[in-house]
């Protein structure tokens, strides 16, 4: 189940703070999932659980294992992965597209690995606050030297020294700081490349990346200035990976076919849902029986209302690997998307069961039994919904699901305080004050449910939230 949802700002918002110490795989270039209102994010159990298979060797070679880094993809077709708070790696949805092989995306990730060992980002706030008090007394002197000028009256070279107290500092500490950034993403380079050796992996992958980079980026770099950017010269910056990373005893390794084929899964999956029909056919023509390209063409003709169609092709994947959990996921969501909740939960009860529980399948599942309109499933589904957003707490459809459950058993505090939760998770604090405000008249005093709505009316509203 491949959705895009808006997670509340607090937790995921892109600060100007943030964005101005972020560490990115490439410049520093303002997207649609940096804005401020917060990333779109896309959830999808098959390619996070790939990812998090990726992530976990590197994370424990540099010894990072224990600390609950997350991997978390961005609704954005450029290619590009950064760290902005040291507890997340996010990962554009087009780096994934054009990661032809699991070593080039596993590379991007022992790079912003390598950030996060470095400890990089907190060094990074350090030398802004640095930075800010000195540009505080920069600008306090120069303020000075002006004074001095303005009450002198003719003194126009005092109030030009002034201008120039004032200026000339910030330009050396705004170079400082770009060379200090420049040396974390070099670090980051040879950290990667460390990781990587250390799990038996190669390092090309990471090297053909940068290099594709530096093909790209030749001509934009072209006359500008190196002390004036924020990473290493792209020349400048494969040279040295290419130097490295050909040490690795590694490097002429390749990715396990059964790797490849999951990796190629997860790329046709994105393209299925995220790009256009006639592009989806382009990038895998019916010539192409591949079970990626089956895969990519059977979510394009869900999605395009051939309902037949589509569940014929998934039926076929189904009988190619029986006990792959993603094509009964996809049978299922196809099913209830097309108004036949009652037949999708066969398949997603399958789905849930070889996927060991995992809660966003387990929320589909739920949809599925309260869409149903069956009131015998009604228990049921309350029982799997509270299960997966007691596991995935991050996700605003448990709590969208389990509130229609509550309100079809009559609980209606358990529906509000559901309700106000889902409210909180995108965003829309004022709605969630008022759902959850509601539910506290419901609630007996100082009960779990009580307490939890509110928790949520007490609340400060995230920066950048709905309040009003």
């Amino acid at each position: 189940m491949l959705i895009s949802l808006v997670l509340r700002t607090r937790t995921f918002k892109v600060t100007a703070l943030a964005a101005a110490v972020a560490l990115a795989l490439g410049p520093a270039v303002p997207t649609q999932a940096q804005q401020v209102k917060g990333p779109p994010l896309l959830r999808d159990t098959e390619s996070e659980q790939l990812l998090r298979e990726y992530t976990r060797p590197i994370l424990r070679a540099a010894g990072l294992e224990k600390q609950n880094i997350q991997i978390v993809i961005i609704n954005d077709s450029t290619f590009n992965a950064f760290v902005a708070d040291g507890r997340r790696i996010f990962v554009n949805y087009g780096a994934l597209m054009q990661s032809e092989t699991p070593n080039q995306i596993i590379g991007v990730l022992a790079h912003e690995t390598g950030h996060l060992a470095g400890g990089h980002l907190a060094k990074l706030r350090e030398q802004l606050a640095q930075a800010q008090t000195q540009m505080i007394i920069a600008m306090l002197l120069g303020a000075g030297a002006l004074a001095v000028g303005a009450r002198g009256g003719s003194g126009s070279g005092l109030t030009n020294a002034g201008a120039a107290a004032m200026s000339a500092p910030q330009e050396v500490i705004r170079r400082t700081l770009l060379s200090y950034q420049r040396q974390q993403e070099e670090n980051a380079d040879r950290a990667g490349v460390k990781f990587l050796t250390a799990t038996a992996q190669s390092p090309k992958g990471m090297y053909e990346t940068f290099k594709r980079f530096t093909d790209e980026s030749l001509f934009a770099a072209h006359g500008a200035d190196p002390y004036l950017q924020s990473h290493p010269m792209p020349i400048d910056r494969v040279q040295a990976l290419e130097a490295f990373a050909h040490s690795s005893p590694y490097w002429d390794k390749k990715d396990d076919p059964a790797l490849q084929l999951r990796h190629d899964m997860m790329r046709a999956k994105i393209s299925g849902f995220m790009e256009r029909q006639d592009t989806v056919y382009r990038r895998y023509p019916l010539s192409n029986n591949s079970l990626p390209a089956r895969y990519a063409r059977a979510i394009t003709t869900y999605l395009h209302g051939d309902l037949r169609s589509a569940i014929a092709q998934i039926d076929g994947l189904i009988q190619a690997q029986p006990n792959n959990p993603y094509f009964y996921e996809l049978r299922g969501q196809a099913l209830l998307e097309g108004g036949r909740p009652a037949e999708a939960i066969a398949p997603l009860r399958r789905a849930v069961q070889l996927s060991s529980n995992a809660p966003l399948i387990e929320m589909l599942l739920g949809q599925a039994l309260v869409a149903s309109d069956n009131k015998s499933y009604t228990d049921e589904a309350i029982s799997i919904l509270r299960a997966a957003v007691a596991r995935e707490g991050e996700a605003p459809l448990g709590y969208t699901q389990l509130a229609m459950a509550y309100g079809r058993k009559g609980d209606y505090a358990q529906a509000d305080l559901a309700s106000a939760q889902a409210a909180y998770l995108r965003g829309d604090s004022k709605t969630a004050r008022d759902l959850a405000s509601r539910a506290k008249t419901r609630f007996a005093i100082g009960t779990p449910g009580w307490v939890k709505a509110d928790d949520i009316v007490s609340a400060k509203p995230p920066p950048g939230a709905k309040n009003n």
